[in-house]
């Protein structure tokens, strides 16, 4: 299988990287409920019927990661973005117990046994993580088909396996990179801020002002993740009977304010993460950041600085997010974010990056200093595996959030401890983690095949 093909020259916007939609999978329950709904809208007329077929580690842990609930939200004409997660229940059980979807004025039949099939240990040729949809019209023997891949943290490719079109924007950037050596490079001959040029690199997109509300609408869309995360209790869906821990967590460290030292904050910024995953392990809303398996690390790292950073303010906190989301489109350009390609060094290790990096800028570091931030904060995740216990986005990869936060503060701290000269460059550390996830085996690549997903006995 081939990596995600992204053309390293095609531009990247912030709202590629950061979108708000629902748990518990950028790339298993975002990426498929978007796919599904991009071929419901791209057919001619309504069909009959319409079948999805899921490979690779959809078809395997797709179960597990609402993948199935996703096709049938998007056949149904729903988008992650604007599906009401409390409605979503009785959508599905409409078209379970009715055996048809609902599309516009009319209906679709839709067995779910016999057109939503899960080939495991089938791969299509292009990525891990593959689909294929067909839809039958009246009078017409042969059905429409089409594939698409569902390449990391929500973002979806249409194709067949032997299409070579890249994925990207035919956008002209004022100041483009295509890595860390020619961002920093930008930065010299611009007297620029990392923070600074990804915003004038939006501005061929769109007005200042409509990035600014695009940055703060995804800042209380994490904040509104923390703070209902903390109120929630009871157990998680699955079967494995997790039990949420954030509320407790939070009325505790409530009770010990006036003893704030290092290791209770480093307990707020836990729970803070914490937070977050257990919304997206329960389908909640939340921001792929830069996908739904780690979208707990960035948020605690920026409610960090919002909290206990003196001077933070939302300037601060937009360019938190516009550093970090810069560390991000090298990631997707020169590797991937998917898990099923990279294992979770690609999600929670790459967050952890982008966390680095965005804390390091808005504590008033250089870009060096940035750029080597975001290069620690991935070294020390480099083989890091995804072997989630029964394909759920709970065991090990809550926890793992927490891990990513705190790493990441101290990655960015440790940054700003030198003058930006490092000897492992982030284009190193990412052409490593590059070739560390084409050499992982694939039982470790959330397949749950291998690793803590069959060491542990499921409860």
């Amino acid at each position: 299988m081939s990596k995600s093909r992204i053309d390293a020259a095609a531009a990247i916007s912030v709202m590629d990287l950061f979108t708000i939609g629902i748990g518990p999978s950028s790339s298993h329950t975002v990426g498929p409920m978007r796919a599904a709904l991009m071929f419901m809208e791209s057919l001619p007329a309504r069909p009959v019927r319409v079948r999805c077929d899921l490979y690779g580690s959809l078809a395997l842990t797709g179960h597990g990661h609402a993948t199935d609930s996703a096709i049938l939200l998007g056949l149904s004409g729903h988008s992650p973005e604007s599906v009401d997660p409390d409605a979503i229940p009785a959508i599905l059980r409409a078209i379970r117990d009715d055996g048809r979807i609902q599309a516009g004025e009319g209906w679709i039949a839709f067995e779910e046994t016999r057109d939503l099939i899960f080939h495991k240990g089938e791969f299509l040729e292009a990525h891990s993580n593959g689909m294929r949809f067909s839809a039958w019209f009246d009078g017409q023997g042969e059905p429409q088909v089409q594939d698409y891949y569902s390449i990391g943290g929500g973002a979806v490719l249409p194709g067949n396996p032997q299409s070579d079109t890249p994925l990207g924007h035919n956008i002209v950037q004022p100041y483009p990179f295509s890595s860390g050596a020619e961002m920093l490079a930008q930065g010299e001959a611009t007297g620029l801020s990392i923070a600074t040029l990804v915003l004038r690199n939006e501005g061929a997109w769109r007005a200042q002002a409509d990035t600014d509300a695009f940055l703060d609408s995804v800042i209380d869309a994490m904040s509104a993740s923390i703070d209902r995360g903390m109120v929630q209790e009871g157990l998680l869906p699955g079967g494995l009977k997790v039990r949420r821990r954030a509320m407790a967590i939070h009325q505790r460290l409530r009770l010990q304010r006036d003893a704030l030292g290092p290791a209770q904050i480093f307990e707020w910024v836990s729970l803070f993460a914490l937070a977050v995953n257990e919304e997206n392990a329960a389908g909640g809303r939340v921001v792929t950041a830069p996908t739904n398996g780690a979208a707990g690390v960035i948020p605690a790292v920026l409610h960090y600085y919002r909290r206990f950073v003196p001077g933070a303010d939302r300037d601060g906190e937009r360019r938190f997010l516009l550093t970090a989301a810069a560390i991000g489109f090298l990631y997707k350009k020169r590797a991937s974010i998917s898990a099923a390609e990279m294992g979770c060094q690609g999600e929670v290790g790459v967050a952890c990056s982008m966390a680095a990096a965005g804390l390091a800028a808005v504590l008033g570091g250089t870009n060096g200093q940035v750029e080597n931030a975001a290069e620690i904060g991935m070294e020390h995740n480099l083989g890091l595996t995804c072997d989630p216990i029964g394909g759920l986005v709970q065991i090990p990869c809550i926890e793992r959030n927490t891990m990513g936060a705190v790493k990441a503060i101290n990655a960015a701290y440790l940054a700003l401890q030198g003058d930006g000269r490092h000897i492992v460059s982030l284009d190193a550390v990412i052409e490593t983690m590059r070739q560390t996830g084409e050499d992982m085996a694939s039982r470790y690549k959330e397949t749950s095949l291998g690793g803590l997903a069959v060491n542990v006995v499921e409860c």
